[in-house]
């Protein structure tokens, strides 16, 4: 059965079968040829996995980070920041990153935010940088939204993990900022060497135009995070108000959203939550299968011979996921492997909401990693940059942020520093 565990879903994934259809196909071999159950217990495992309130949260964030990111407040956003930055060396590179941090913490998706501040950035970051450097930094950005809370992969760890979204959303702020600061570091320092000049003269009142216009979008963390932290609404809570916010603003306020539109984003919404929905599912049936059979229990004998200290248990974390991470997307890799992994982390005494940032950094670089990254094929379909020269343009800051992952898994501060807090 073992072998069978591992063999048959890598060699479906090598075939190029979907998530949802290899998970479905292994449990399904799973219980008949190995396994002495009823049927009816996989139904009721799919359904149960899926019959969780944090996960109300999902479709809800989806929703309304599209609806944002269409009605104009992403556009809002880059001016705001482009109002502040203008003046330093390496401005619009530093713009695309704090543009891509205050959007994360709207949208809970990395696409959607790739797509709504690079539609806006990449001409002016390929005319003064170059194609690579462009595709490079707009892809390896929208990973930080996976940092910043609210945080779609947040949410599905809390739920596979059962920890607090609340106190893994929070815990996410300083890694997500650190990620921001490195890459804004990186900027500044390729800017100065290949002496770019992308400063724009701004001044207060350009600082207080782009504020006056930009207000109600720059509104939306603070009613997000703030409705969260205040005590005023839980975070499922706060994705529904999140939903009513982004269209009063951008339909009413901007008036930038026809009907028409805000019924496509509806649909597309709906699209993206069915495809992470069937993985919660088939992952729930699939991972219950795992556990009644002891696997992650032998995972943990196994890692305990191999290792005998927590760091170099997190290394070997690290690596593994650094591997999945460039070849699954992260909430199917949340779902699959957070059973397997959380067992270890217990066993070795490593708190499990640092274990979650560290996990989703992992996976937020595997976002930008070639070969398969999720962002690089949004960015290309964005551009229509061959890939080649998005995957030159992503290695420096492929780099960086395995940086920013050694000191966020081996510093726990950065993790459990605000936790304190709440």
């Amino acid at each position: 059965m073992t072998w069978f565990v591992l063999l048959f879903p890598l060699a479906l994934l090598l075939l190029g079968f979907p998530i949802f259809v290899i998970l479905i196909a292994s449990s399904a071999c799973l219980l008949m040829f190995f396994m002495n159950v009823p049927y009816a217990v996989a139904h009721q495992t799919l359904f149960g996995a899926i019959d969780k309130f944090s996960l109300l949260a999902v479709p809800f964030f989806l929703f309304a980070g599209e609806v944002m990111g269409v009605g104009g407040m992403s556009k809002r956003i880059l001016d705001w920041c482009m109002s502040i930055i203008g003046r330093m060396r390496g401005a619009q590179g530093l713009t695309t990153i704090a543009a891509s941090t205050v959007f994360g913490a709207i949208s809970g998706s990395a696409p959607a935010t790739v797509a709504a501040i690079g539609r806006f950035t990449y001409p002016g970051l390929r005319e003064k940088y170059g194609l690579r450097f462009a595709t490079g930094i707009i892809s390896a950005t929208g990973a930080i939204d996976i940092m910043i809370p609210p945080s779609i992969s947040m949410i599905l760890y809390g739920a596979a993990a059962e920890q607090s979204v609340a106190r893994l959303f929070i815990a996410g702020v300083l890694p997500g900022l650190l990620l921001a600061l490195l890459n804004a570091i990186y900027v500044v320092y390729y800017a100065r060497r290949e002496r770019i000049q992308d400063t724009e003269a701004v001044s207060w009142r350009a600082f207080f135009t782009a504020t006056r216009k930009g207000a109600w979008s720059l509104g939306g963390p603070a009613v997000i995070l703030g409705g969260i932290y205040g005590g005023i609404f839980a975070p499922t809570e706060a994705a529904g108000v999140a939903c009513v916010y982004g269209i009063l603003v951008t339909k009413f306020i901007h008036r930038e959203l026809s009907w028409r539109e805000l019924w496509n984003v509806g649909v597309t919404s709906m699209y993206l939550t069915a495809q992470i929905m069937i993985i919660v599912a088939a992952a729930g049936v699939f991972s219950w299968i795992l556990t009644v059979n002891g696997v992650p229990q032998a995972a943990v004998q196994l890692v305990k011979g191999i290792a005998d200290s927590p760091w170099a248990v997190l290394m070997a974390i690290n690596i593994f996921l650094l591997i999945v991470g460039c070849v699954i997307d992260p909430a199917s890799a949340i779902l699959i492997l957070t059973p397997l992994l959380v067992p270890i982390c217990k066993a070795y005494g490593i708190d499990l909401i640092h274990f979650g940032v560290i996990m989703a950094l992992n996976l937020a670089i595997g976002m930008f990693h070639p070969p398969f990254g999720l962002n690089i094929f949004v960015v290309q379909a964005l551009t229509r940059a061959p890939v080649a020269d998005i995957y030159l343009g992503v290695i420096p800051f492929v780099v960086v942020a395995l940086v920013a992952l050694i000191i966020v898994t081996y510093v726990p501060w950065f993790s459990l520093a605000l936790t304190a807090l709440i």
